[in-house]
């Protein structure tokens, strides 16, 4: 600081009472937040308490803690200074720990693109509910039938049959991870009650709420006073089966406008899907882009959907989940009137399967819906012909809108130059002149 600055100097803190080292070769030091830590590959482990705060202030524990960090330094020294992660010993592994273990083995799958982001979100909320209700420095041997049975009934309270039996499966293959890895020596004891709802409790509940539909001249309604990117979201939902999550990951990347398609595997299981777009559909995406909000944050670059924020539609993070797709969709139907229970954005994809079926294509269904085929048929297939695809594309459309003459409908006279060769699924020139449809929607 120069002799002429007007700049106070900076107070340090005072100094908390720290203990010294107990012994000039002590492997450990006092850090000022009461901890016996030490710095081992880059990182700060704490090994036990030299303090505790009472009363707002930081107060040294009975002999200052330093035996017992000691002694967990010991036991921990070896895999921590090796890179490897420190085992439990028989009988000490804690809900917490567990949790951790199990989420570090699905990160390394969704690093490596095995597991998809919404899934790895759903373990990671799946053990933090556990450790919220067990407690997290709980011993996993300690656990008995009757704590799995508390947890049964507080997600009851919660959810439905539907996510409650999903959430019982994540619960059960969290502590299966920790039986196949060695890190519980026996299979948990469940009990009789920790089960997934059956499936006559399944049919109930979908009779007691009804049909999971809206009406064709209700969508009309919704696609009329949506605003610019929320229409496109509608459409995309009706015309290929989106969910919230598909809409709000679909990357730029996966979408061709001008020829009228899309091919993007599902974020949450990674199963390919392909899907023609309506002119309706076309319109409104480039009426999207063209007010797409510049992205203020990196996993938005290549996002086709950016809110006003610049941020994604659906966001994850360590501490909660936003969906503004579900938000300002709800928003939507209550507007209209159109609200009630159990309707939301995912009842488009409900609408898209319940039309199309009578299209009586279910394999063309299953590519445009990303949903698999476990048949020998689906080992064998190695792709489907474009033409179906417009078929089914067709005929939900046609339900929705009605047929028309008026240069939005099929066009018989399609030359075969129309259907680009770079499509990598467009066989056969008898599909060309029903792919006409979607270039020409494309080019509107």
């Amino acid at each position: 600081m120069s002799a002429h600055s007007t700049r106070k100097p900076r107070r340090r803190k005072a100094a908390h009472d720290r203990p010294k080292k107990p012994y000039p070769d002590f492997p450990l030091y006092a850090h000022p937040l009461g901890y016996w830590s030490k710095k081992i590959r880059g990182k700060i482990i704490n090994f036990g308490r030299w303090g505790r705060v009472k009363d707002g202030k930081l107060t040294r524990v009975e002999g200052d803690g330093w035996k017992d960090a000691l002694e967990a330094y010991k036991v921990r020294a070896d895999d921590l200074h090796t890179g490897r992660t420190p085992r439990a010993k028989e009988g000490e592994l804690t809900v917490k720990e567990l949790g951790d273990r199990f989420l570090t083995a699905k990160n390394h799958k969704l690093a490596s693109g095995e597991l998809g982001v919404r899934m790895f979100e759903e373990y990671r909320e799946t053990c933090q509910l556990v450790a919220d209700t067990f407690g997290k420095e709980r011993l996993v041997d300690d656990l008995a039938a009757d704590d799995f049975e508390r947890l049964r009934a507080d997600m009851a309270e919660r959810w439905g049959p539907v996510r409650l039996g999903n959430a019982i499966t994540r619960v059960k293959s969290v502590f299966k991870y920790g039986v196949d890895n060695g890190l519980i020596e026996k299979a948990m004891r469940y009990g009789s009650e920790f089960r997934k709802p059956g499936k006559s409790v399944l049919r109930r509940h979908k009779a007691q709420n009804g049909e999971r539909m809206l009406e064709a001249d209700a969508l009309r309604k919704l696609i009329d006073a949506a605003g610019v990117p929320l229409k496109a979201m509608v459409l995309l939902g009706i015309n290929c089966g989106f969910g919230n999550h598909d809409v709000a990951s679909l990357p730029l990347s996966a979408l061709n406008v001008e020829r009228g398609w899309i091919d993007f595997p599902r974020p949450k299981t990674g199963i390919g899907r392909r899907c023609p777009l309506w002119p309706e559909t076309v319109a409104a995406l480039k009426a999207a882009l063209a007010e797409r909000p510049t992205p203020r944050d990196k996993a938005a670059n290549d996002l086709v959907f950016v809110n006003s924020r610049g941020l994604p539609w659906v966001r994850n993070t360590d501490k909660s989940r936003s969906d503004t797709v579900a938000v300002q969709f709800a928003k939507l139907l209550k507007e209209l009137k159109l609200h009630k229970d159990g309707l939301g954005f995912y009842t488009l994809r409900h609408v898209f399967r319940t039309v199309a079926d009578a299209a009586r294509d279910p394999v063309a269904i299953d590519l445009i819906m990303g949903h698999a085929d476990p048949s020998m048929g689906g080992h064998y297939r190695e792709r489907l012909e474009d033409a179906r695809l417009v078929a089914v594309a067709e005929h939900v459309r046609a339900w929705l809108f009605g047929k028309s003459d008026d240069g939005k409908g099929k066009s018989d006279e399609a030359e075969a130059e129309d259907a680009t060769p770079s499509e990598p699924q467009a066989t056969g020139k008898a599909q060309r002149p029903r792919l006409r449809l979607y270039v020409e929607g494309g080019a509107a």
